[in-house]
């Protein structure tokens, strides 16, 4: 006789299965408890996904689910999917949308989670996406088997709107620091160092340090009391940074390369680590 389910079943409906809805669909086609449809324009995705086990929806309208996750392109094609889906389903859009969007469409009566994602295609795959998600309790408790199948970090990050507003928080630092680090390389170049190498190192010492995020365990951005435990530790980081940062420059200055941001790192390096 074959024993019943240990847990209740999640009925989930995906919706783009491109670069990383198709493997976070994936990861969802592969947990237990998980019950998934899917829906995509183009048919080469979905094949792969009803290979894997999951069932394939004729339009978004079809799918009969109690959580739908939407991974699309932009806004209006968020408004365009979400305007299709059933009554009585948990929307999750995954997609990374305008700040103002997801209060949009919880005005419009729909049960709504933002809930972007970090990590790209190699964390979709793996299962190790960071998700943001902003919305009610109930929400996210009603959507967190499905987001745990797709995440190693889910973080509820507060009321609707709140899940976009960290995504954007957390890449404006990512690519700044790639902007930063076209500087780095227009200075090597010019030094006459490997690029390539540059790049193994940088990936190599961010792994251990923790990169950008190493600063950040501090729950204020206020200025730091000189009798804090983090004011010796900035205060350290500061000279470090200041002293390096003015090597670089003068070595730039040296190869006649521009480096707008190391000057103003270099400028507000203190004042930014709450160091006054």
């Amino acid at each position: 006789m074959t024993s019943p389910k240990s847990h209740a079943v999640t009925r989930v409906g995906f919706v783009g299965l491109g670069n990383i809805g198709k493997p976070m669909a994936l990861r969802l086609a592969a947990a237990d408890g998980i019950e998934l449809t899917v829906y995509d324009v183009l048919p080469a995705p979905v094949v792969e996904l009803v290979a894997a086990g999951a069932s394939a929806a004729e339009s978004v309208a079809a799918i009969e689910a109690d959580v739908v996750c939407v991974m699309v392109r932009d806004d209006d094609q968020v408004r365009s999917v979400v305007a299709e889906i059933g009554p009585g389903a948990v929307i999750v859009v995954h997609s990374t949308v305008s700040p103002g969007t997801p209060a949009e469409l919880e005005q419009q009566g729909l049960d709504v989670l933002d809930a972007p994602v970090s990590g790209g295609a190699m964390g979709a795959a793996d299962g190790t996406l960071a998700i943001m998600v902003g919305g009610s309790d109930a929400a996210f408790a009603a959507a967190r088997p499905a987001l745990d199948a797709m995440g190693s970090l889910v973080t509820h990050a507060g009321p609707v709107g709140a899940g976009t507003r960290f995504k954007l928080a957390r890449n404006l630092m990512h690519f700044v620091a790639f902007t930063a680090a076209t500087e780095a390389q227009r200075l090597a170049e010019a030094a006459g160092l490997d690029l390539v190498e540059l790049g193994r190192v940088v990936r190599h010492t961010d792994a251990i340090t923790g990169g950008p995020g190493a600063i950040m365990h501090r729950s204020t951005t206020a200025t730091i009391a000189p009798d804090d435990f983090w004011y010796s530790v900035f205060d350290h980081v500061r000279a470090l940074g200041e002293k390096d940062l003015t090597f670089a420059i003068s070595l730039a200055d040296q190869h006649g390369v521009d480096v707008p941001l190391a000057r103003l790192a270099l400028e507000r390096l203190g004042k930014g680590l709450g160091l006054g």
